[in-house]
């Protein structure tokens, strides 16, 4: 599966109704819900890779991907947009990125 075809997956859930898919339950609860439980994937994630479990890493890895997607849904972000924040960055290095960056 690409990211792509996870968007895609995530913005058919989004037009569902909310007692037919947890996706479209989480999108009613607004934004800022949607931002939430990002942060919460992501720290479990973080756990799992201090802890070095494999296994529950690549599980909560998952969470947040899928959850990103949720917020960027949330926010009408598409994936194309942040892929293309990415290949802008390409051909500098990060410090160089980094200290460009207004503060």
């Amino acid at each position: 599966m690409t990211l792509e075809e996870l968007e895609r997956i995530v913005a058919d859930r989004a037009k569902a109704s909310p007692e037919e898919s947890w996706t479209a339950k989480l999108l009613a609860k607004g934004p800022d819900k949607v931002a939430e439980k990002f942060g919460e994937e992501a720290v479990e994630a973080v756990i799992e890779a201090v802890k070095g479990d494999r296994a529950g890493l690549t599980s909560e890895a998952a969470d947040v991907l899928f959850h990103l997607l949720v917020m960027l849904e949330s926010r009408g972000v598409a994936l194309a947009d942040v892929m293309a924040e990415l290949e802008r960055r390409q051909g500098r290095s990060g410090l160089a990125e980094k200290a460009a960056r207004k503060i």
